[in-house]
C-alpha cells in the first residue's frame, strides 16, 4: 500500500476511525471506548504510512504484523482495517453481534488483516516476540512486527518475560508500541499498580526506547522510521495517548475505558468530532 506522507490527510483518516468507533460502540451496546479513540492517530500511522502491507492480498509474506495485545480496544483496529480496505465498512455495524466476525476481542484470521487471538492482557508482546524471533531465523528479519499493547499490561509477569527473551535475541525487527494512557478499568495506572518511570524500565532490559505524543501522527511516523534503523536491539516506543481523544467529556477519564456512548452522548461526540 502506497504510503500517504500528507499530515493533514492523515489526520482527516484518523477522525474518521474515530466517528466510526463511535457509531461501532453505540450499535453494539458494549466494548471500551476511551482506549480505541486514543489509539487512533497510531493505526492511523501505521498502516496509512509505516507498515509494508496489501490489503489485497492480507497474507502476503513481506507483509509487516501487526499483533494488537491489548485486544480490548479492537474497535479502532476494526475500523482502521476498514478504512484502509481490507474488507466493507458495511461490517462494522455487526460488531459485538452473535455471529458477526468483529468480535468483542480480536480472533485471529476472523478478518483479513487480524494476525492474533487476544483478551487475557499481557500476552501479545510474547506472540510478538516469537514471531519476530521467527522471521529472523527464517526470513533474515526481512519483515517488521509491530505489538500494541497498553501500559497496565505491565502489571501482568509475563510481559516482562517476553522482554528479556526479545532483548536476548536482539529482536531489532521487533517495535513495541506502548499505550500510555496512564488509565485502566479500576482507576488511574499510578494508583492501581505505579508504572514509572516505564522508560528506564525497558532501557534495562537493553531495550531501545522512544518516547513520543502518541497523538501526534508526524511523531509517530518519525518514532517508527527511526526504530527502523537501529539493528542491535529490540525498540519501545512510549506513546504518550489522551484516552477518549478528540471527546471532551471522556477524555483523560478512566470511567470509559469499559463504558459506551449512549444515543445522547453518541450525538455529542459525533458533533464534536465532526467538526475538526
Amino acid at each position: 500500500m502506497k504510503p500517504i506522507t500528507n499530515i493533514k490527510k492523515l489526520n482527516k483518516i484518523a477522525n474518521n476511525i474515530r466517528q466510526n468507533i463511535i457509531k461501532m460502540l453505540l450499535k453494539a451496546g458494549s466494548g471500551h471506548s476511551a482506549g480505541a479513540l486514543g489509539m487512533a492517530d497510531v493505526f492511523t500511522a501505521l498502516y496509512f504510512n509505516i507498515l509494508k502491507h496489501d490489503p489485497k492480498r492480507p497474507n502476503w509474506p513481506e507483509r509487516d504484523r501487526v499483533i494488537l495485545s491489548n485486544g480490548h480496544i479492537c474497535p479502532v483496529w476494526y475500523a482502521t482495517l476498514a478504512e484502509a480496505g481490507y474488507f466493507s465498512k458495511t461490517k462494522l455495524a455487526t460488531m459485538r453481534q452473535l455471529g458477526s466476525p468483529l468480535q468483542g476481542h480480536p480472533l485471529y484470521h476472523s478478518l483479513p488483516g487480524i494476525e492474533n487471538t487476544s483478551g487475557p492482557l499481557g500476552q501479545g508482546i510474547a506472540t510478538a516476540a516469537g514471531m519476530a524471533y521467527a522471521i529472523q531465523k527464517l526470513r533474515q528479519g526481512r519483515e517488521r512486527v509491530f505489538c500494541l499493547e497498553s501500559d497496565g499490561e505491565h502489571d501482568e509477569g509475563q510481559t516482562w518475560e517476553a522482554v528479556m527473551f526479545a532483548a536476548k535475541y536482539k529482536l531489532s525487527n521487533l517495535t513495541v508500541i506502548v499505550d500510555r494512557n496512564h488509565i485502566q478499568i479500576t482507576g488511574p495506572t499510578e494508583k492501581v499498580m505505579p508504572l514509572d518511570s516505564l522508560k528506564k524500565k525497558y532501557e534495562a532490559f537493553n531495550w531501545r526506547v522512544i518516547e513520543i505524543d502518541g497523538n501526534n501522527i508526524e511523531a509517530i511516523i518519525k518514532a517508527c522510521n527511526q526504530a527502523k534503523k537501529i539493528s542491535t536491539r529490540p525498540v519501545c516506543v512510549i506513546a504518550n495517548t489522551i484516552p477518549g481523544k478528540g471527546v471532551s467529556f471522556m477524555e483523560n477519564n478512566f470511567e470509559w475505558h469499559g463504558r459506551v456512548p449512549n444515543q445522547e452522548e453518541t450525538r455529542l461526540a459525533l458533533r464534536q468530532l465532526l467538526v475538526k
